[in-house]
């Protein structure tokens, strides 16, 4: 089932305490798998504090953020950010993780989709990656579903929210293959 009733909205549109809410209320569901930004938005002038960090991240060109927001409530439901940019290569990272009221509805795969056209159309990238757990099934099938090859394991390559090292799964995603897909 897909569920059509959401926007996406830019980082200047966002308020503290709406985001703060959205981690606080999926804190438990995204700790392990995003830990820096369930630590770094643990009360609301922590939050204040990320997204004023977000805010000039973007303006230095360093990284981008796109926040999912329900038109029906107007609550956010999702993020999804473009990091970890390299110029001399042309590539970068996309992270992203939805509301668990809001997952297998096909949110986070349009999002991410548009997120990579930005990523090729807009910041003229050549490669588009995303990690995430062996455990994420749903990451895992929306790198898939949304063109992106597994290019291999990084062996105990991230420390989760518990604090326990884990294995990524590296996906990757050409220009030259997304450009011929979108064919």
């Amino acid at each position: 089932m897909e569920f059509t009733n959401w926007r996406t909205d830019r980082i200047a549109k966002i308020l503290p305490g709406e985001f703060f809410k959205l981690i606080d209320r999926n804190r438990e569901h995204i700790r392990k798998t995003f830990p820096v930004t369930a630590f770094a938005n643990s009360d609301r002038e922590k939050t204040e504090q990320f997204l004023t960090d977000a805010l000039e991240t973007e303006k230095k060109r360093e990284g981008y953020y796109f926040y999912l927001r329900s038109t029906e409530t107007t609550e956010l439901i999702g993020y999804v950010v473009v990091k970890n940019i390299n110029e001399k290569v042309h590539k970068c990272e996309l992270a992203y993780f939805i509301d668990m009221d809001y997952e297998g509805k096909g949110i986070t795969s349009k999002a991410v989709a548009d997120a990579v056209a930005f990523c090729f159309n807009e910041l003229d990238m050549n490669k588009v990656f995303i990690c995430t757990s062996p455990v994420n099934k749903g990451s895992r099938r929306i790198a898939e579903k949304t063109g992106f090859i597994q290019e291999g394991i990084l062996r105990q390559e991230f420390r989760n929210g518990f604090g326990q090292l884990e294995d990524i799964i590296y996906y990757g995603l050409l220009k030259s293959d997304y450009n011929n897909n979108e064919r």
